[in-house]
């Protein structure tokens, strides 16, 4: 009898509603990631500026929209991969392109959640919740929430956390 390879994505939990993430995320990160090779792309274009010319700039820029694109791309189906789902026990937090992650994050071990939002996510209604928990350095994050949805969220978690906490 041969054994059967069962790829590990069909071995996370399946009997669960995974919530996506806002459609607006994909443009904030793009953005974001844009804006960082563009900066990179600025620094690459003075040495080589000064070392070629202007072909040198040219090839900084070329090199820019090549590395742009692909980044984009890149960057648009990672942000498909996010997604999150309340259980009755924890917190699940998938991710991941290449690498796919699952975190678990047992209501009980709660400590501290946080909203954020940058200035980024602030110009397109966006809000990061990040979980802590009792284990050192250990923080998970569910982002491209609207608002009034990640504050739901933290108080949700909140509560539960308090419930689980009081049962101990």
């Amino acid at each position: 009898m041969s054994a059967k390879t069962v790829p590990v994505w069909d071995l996370w939990p399946g009997e669960v509603t995974w919530q996506p993430m806002s459609p607006k995320l994909r443009t904030v990160w793009v953005l974001r990631s844009l804006l960082n090779l563009f900066l990179l792309a600025v620094v690459a274009a003075v040495p080589l500026g000064i070392w070629l010319g202007w072909r040198g700039v040219l090839w900084a820029l070329c090199g820019y929209v090549v590395l742009a694109g692909l980044r984009a791309w890149a960057v648009a189906r990672t942000v498909a991969t996010w997604g999150y789902a309340e259980r009755e026990e924890d917190l699940l937090v998938r991710h991941g392109l290449l690498t796919r992650r699952l975190n678990i994050v047992p209501y009980g071990r709660i400590q501290l959640i946080d909203l954020s939002a940058g200035p980024i996510e602030r110009m397109f209604g966006l809000t990061t919740v990040q979980v802590r928990t009792a284990a050192l350095g250990s923080t998970s994050e569910v982002p491209g929430l609207e608002p009034a949805v990640a504050s739901a969220l933290r108080d949700r978690l909140a509560l539960r956390a308090a419930e689980v906490r009081e049962g101990l």
